[in-house]
């Protein structure tokens, strides 16, 4: 499951990623870019399947037009659901390296006046190493194609409180304004011109007080209409499109006052009269029952058509925090709060959860849906009720059974997860138990109900996202509704390495916080690989001259500090394990297996953990000697005693398994700490460096035929993250080359079938991925296939088309 150090390991990752200036440039549908000095090649390109994998803050479904539905990621774009294929469709390829930080979605509004506008509050991160503000991205045809308008502030998509909101919301009257809930202190924001150009609310009279120990202040959180509080100045007539509304709601994370309200338009503020700000409940200390407050935050709000604005409420931002919260309805004609909490903590039934996603039925105003956030154990949990929430019933209950002298689960659904099988992590629910594999859910910052369709309901998970086509079922006694992954096209996950074998499977991954897959079928999500599960793999090898061999390495699923090993004989069938024992590492380093498949090699990359190399395929450990710690890694692929290591500019090799390395004397190479190199299959002696890019200004690519004891760096590469190889071109006997890089001054993923001397631009402006710098491999089997490991959008590849 997603845990918290995703955010952590997530911001390491991306401070590695290219930083952006800012732009006003716009945006448009492009075709491939030529160079006099550049070829290009159309190339097709999809996604290898896995199904989610990440966190869905929020499905956002147009009120106006029937169908018309975006889904918003935090750091792997947004999608909009396409009928005719009946799949998500990502609209936001496009976003280059240069500006990957756009591929955080902090929010997203579909305009109900013209259904073709939409707009997107992009930026992943407010951190200091990033020195890019966030934009608003701006639609006229429903995300095909762009304008983007830079703000004075950034944008956190990817930090604490994402879930929360919508922060940016179009006028359902006046359709040429909008607002902006922002982040960190910066306050309320307002546009008159479609998003083209903002200014400050200056009469909004706080930014909020409530500061994440992550990622500061919270801020404002979210922006709701009163549609129906249109006026024109001439006669006060209510529904006159053209004039603004005037009944306006702003939510924040303030320990105060956390809804505020403007009757004029937004030129004026105040709290709303009895509002809840606390939550009071008992906890255990010390064996005796306490009482406790906190503040309780906003993170939802929906206001329904009989005049009830419904708030989801709880004591954390979500989507990794919150232990109590509640359930409120206020009435706008009478000016009354209402506790509608399906667990009420202020008569001291403490929950341990808070509340995150909001649904009500647009038909049935009085049909209301909420979800838990931060419900870990057993599992988290929806509530629904049709009376406006004077009762509820659960997705799921549980009761003391006699028989089997156990607490036993009740469920209110049927749950399908064969689309995406590693839902399961590998896990297997036994009964009686409380506990069932997959989960219903956690993070569940986002429960929608389809305003045309009261049959249908989405939610947003922390690793995918569910859907019921049939969910009145569950008002029916004895009835049960079904819910199945709808992620088909919709693919959200940190991918940090890929290899591709010469037999058995084709792909292999290393993901960050789903572990990492085995792909016979690109078209198919695979289940999990099992024991063990590793949460995050960092990375993975084959052996060259034995393939059947594969080893994978990442963070330890049991939460310690402690690196963890698996290995493969059969191709990656079955796996056993192994701790790399001695070393204070997080998992986050390098694994490289010799020719035959006989020695390991680890370098922990993110510690002062000592270079090692194993016999006995993981079992025990060795350090190594001659090896600066957190060196790069690789073996050679015809030599099964040679490895190779980089470290600050240096260049190491080893002639005896990695149990002793030598420094070359290369010279010339970048100084950085790191890069990304490999060695190439079927030639002895013959290694690829990709340099990226550094603070001493030295980038490119460099080449060695003598095992690195020199290098040639190419001249028409001005850049260059990351490299790799695929099978040789027709007539030719060298592999093709495959970087993420710039080559004549064009970015962009290129090809080279002559060992580096030209190169061919394979994708286009439409195809960019944002960060393309953690991997890249060609197929040695299919001539022109390339698989691209991406910070959020999943694993792409591109094949020729046929024909060409």
């Amino acid at each position: 499951m997603l845990k918290n150090n995703k955010k952590i390991i997530m911001i390491c990752i991306m401070s590695m990623a290219l930083t952006a200036k800012m732009s006003f440039t716009h945006i448009v549908k492009a075709a491939v870019i030529t160079n006099p000095t550049n070829q290009s090649q159309v190339y097709n390109w999809n996604n290898v399947a896995i199904g989610g994998g990440g966190f869905i803050p929020n499905i956002i479904f147009n009120p106006s037009e029937k169908n018309l539905v975006y889904a918003r990621t935090d750091m792997g774009g947004a999608y909009r659901w396409d009928t005719t294929t009946n799949s998500w469709k990502c609209i936001t390829d496009w976003i280059s390296a240069a500006d990957w930080n756009y591929m955080g979605c902090d929010s997203l509004a579909s305009d109900s006046v013209d259904p073709n506008r939409v707009y997107i509050a992009a930026g992943c991160y407010t951190s200091d190493w990033v020195n890019q503000n966030g934009a608003i991205l701006r639609s006229a045809d429903r995300g095909n194609t762009w304008q983007k308008y830079t703000l004075p502030f950034k944008v956190g998509g990817n930090e604490d409180g994402r879930g929360m909101g919508e922060r940016l919301a179009v006028d359902p009257n006046d359709d040429s304004i909008l607002y902006m809930a922002a982040s960190r202190g910066n306050g309320l924001w307002k546009s008159t011109n479609y998003g083209k150009s903002w200014s400050k609310v200056t009469s909004f009279p706080t930014g909020g007080d409530f500061v994440d120990q992550w990622c500061g202040d919270i801020g404002l959180v979210w922006v709701t209409f009163d549609k129906n509080s249109a006026a024109t100045k001439a006669d006060n007539v209510k529904h006159i499109r053209g004039s603004a509304s005037q009944t306006i709601y702003v939510g924040l994370a303030d320990s105060k006052h956390s809804i505020y309200r403007s009757t004029d338009g937004g030129q004026t503020w105040a709290p709303i009269p009895g509002e809840p700000t606390k939550v009071t409940y008992t906890k255990t200390v010390n064996g005796s029952k306490v009482s406790e407050t906190d503040s309780i935050f906003p993170h939802h709000s929906i206001l329904a058509s009989n005049g009830m604005l419904y708030v989801s409420y709880s004591n954390g931002v979500g989507p990794y925090d919150g232990s109590e919260g509640q359930v409120w309805k206020y009435d706008t004609n009478k000016d009354t709060w209402t506790n509608i909490s399906p667990t009420d903590s202020s008569n001291g039934d403490s929950s341990y959860w808070g509340y995150g996603g909001l649904g009500v039925d647009a038909q049935h105003p009085d049909t209301v849906m909420v979800s838990t956030i931060n419900e870990w154990y057993p599992d988290g949990n929806i509530y629904r009720s049709t009376n406006g929430g004077a009762t509820w019933k659960a997705a799921w209950s549980t009761a003391w059974d006699n028989t089997a002298k156990a607490m036993v689960r009740t469920n209110s659904y049927n749950l399908d997860y064969s689309v995406s099988p590693w839902l399961d992590w590998g896990n297997e629910a036994t009964a009686p138990s409380v506990v069932t594999s997959p989960k219903l859910g956690w993070m569940m910052d986002s429960v929608v109900i389809d305003p045309f369709n009261s049959d249908h309901m989405m939610y947003g998970t922390g690793a995918t996202l569910y859907a019921t086509n049939d969910l009145t079922n569950w008002d029916k006694k004895g009835s049960k509704f079904d819910i199945a992954p709808n992620v088909k096209g919709l693919e959200e996950t940190a991918v940090t390495d890929l290899i591709s074998p010469p037999s058995g499977a084709h792909l292999f991954s290393s993901i960050l916080d789903i572990g990492g897959f085995k792909h016979d079928d690109l078209s198919v999500a695979p289940e999990m690989p099992k024991t063990p599960v590793i949460g995050s793999n960092s990375s993975e090898d084959y052996a060259e001259l034995n393939p059947s061999v594969i080893v994978r390495v990442g963070g330890a699923e049991d939460g310690s500090k402690c690196p963890e090993l698996a290995y493969s004989s059969d191709g990656g069938n079955t796996w056993s394990t192994g701790k790399i024992a001695n070393t204070d590492g997080n998992g986050s380093g390098i694994v490289s297996v010799s020719a035959n498949g006989k020695t390991i090699v680890w370098s922990e990359t993110a510690s002062t953990a000592k270079v090692c190399y194993s016999t006995d395929n993981g079992k025990t450990w060795i350090a190594s000697n001659g090896v600066p710690a957190q060196s790069e890694v690789r073996s050679d692929r015809v030599n099964s005693n040679k490895f190779y290591a980089f470290s600050g500019g240096n260049f190491y090799v080893s002639t005896d398994g990695g149990a002793n390395f030598t420094n070359t004397g290369a010279t010339g190479l970048p100084a950085k700490s790191s890069v990304n190199f490999k060695a190439v299959p079927g030639i002895e002696g013959d290694v690829w460096i990709a340099g990226g890019s550094d603070s001493e200004g030295v980038y490119g690519v460099w080449h060695s035929t003598d095992s690195g004891k020199t290098f040639t760096k190419l001249s028409n590469v001005q850049k260059a993250d990351v490299i790799g190889f695929g099978k040789a071109a027709p007539g030719q006997n060298y592999m093709a080359l495959y970087i993420s890089g710039e080559v004549n001054g064009v970015i962009g993923i290129f090809r080279s079938d002559d060992e580096g001397k030209t190169w061919i631009r394979i994708n286009d402006d439409n195809h960019q991925y944002g960060a393309t710098n953690f991997a890249i491999t060609g197929d040695p089997r299919i001539y022109g296939r390339v698989y691209l490991a991406t910070n959020g959008r999943g694993i792409i590849y591109g094949d020729i088309p046929t024909g060409q």
